[in-house]
């Protein structure tokens, strides 16, 4: 299948911050610092419920969602695509939530068209750029007399969506496509690499493509292994299936 806009074999590009920690026992007081660790006290992520299905996108916007991870990021030999992945699900409870919802961010205007070297620039927040954006598309696409994108044939979706990016599209006042389009993908790669804890990143599928260990604590033993494959597989930060202390 043909891909245009990740190519897998020359552009991905993944860097891992190893971050070192001392070791402690299990009744440890950190010298010098003045603090007790204990286990489990620690702020961590909890693992996303994808049980309910989509939970944001509607059925109409899901087919769409579907349907353009999988032109962005098709399956190949080489490694999963981004339904493969789970990235739709990851789309949908990232915008069901707090980023969804913009609630860090600042949101008060003036809002105006971004000269590429500014922040975020709708006055929607991101689950609401997606919802004014997909609708947008179906409308654009209704007035042409073309069919619904998710029942283009593949050479059609990715003209159009190479159009999205170029700007070409006119999804209205509210709506800059190329903007919709630059945070459609960005999302769509976040999920794709991020932690499997997200919801994404299924069966560290794109992370064993790359070569990415993932989050495991220590390195040292390979950080000098110059040319030489990574000899053990990803692990997540809530584990892996098969955990073992070898491993």
């Amino acid at each position: 299948m043909p891909q245009i806009y990740i190519d897998r074999r020359t552009a991905l590009g993944f860097g891992a911050l190893i971050c070192a920690a001392p070791l402690a026992s299990s009744a440890a007081q950190l010298t010098g610092a003045g603090m007790v660790w204990a286990p489990d006290t620690a702020a961590y992520p909890l693992a996303t419920d994808l049980r309910a299905g989509y939970v944001f996108f509607t059925p109409h916007e899901a087919t769409f969602i579907e349907s353009a991870c999988a032109r962005l990021i098709p399956a190949d030999g080489t490694g999963p695509g981004a339904i493969e992945a789970g990235v739709p699900l990851f789309l949908d409870r990232q915008l069901a939530g707090e980023y969804g919802k913009g609630t860090r961010w600042y949101m008060q205007g003036p809002f105006g068209k971004s000269t590429g070297t500014q922040g975020y620039q709708s006055r929607f927040p991101p689950a609401g750029l997606y919802r004014a954006a997909i609708k947008a598309i179906g409308e654009y696409l209704g007035r042409s007399g073309g069919q619904p994108f998710n029942t283009r044939s593949p050479a059609d979706q990715d003209a159009f969506l190479r159009d999205l990016e170029a700007g070409k599209v006119d999804l209205g006042p509210d709506v800059d496509a190329k903007s919709y389009f630059g945070l459609l993908l960005q999302n769509v790669l976040e999920g794709y690499f991020s932690d499997p804890i997200y919801g994404g990143n299924r069966g560290m599928g794109p992370w064993r493509m790359i070569g990415f260990s993932g989050a495991r604590y220590d390195q040292r033993p390979y950080v000098l292994a110059y040319g030489k494959p990574y000899p053990l597989p990803p692990a997540g930060i809530g584990g892996r299936p098969a955990w073992s202390v070898k491993a």
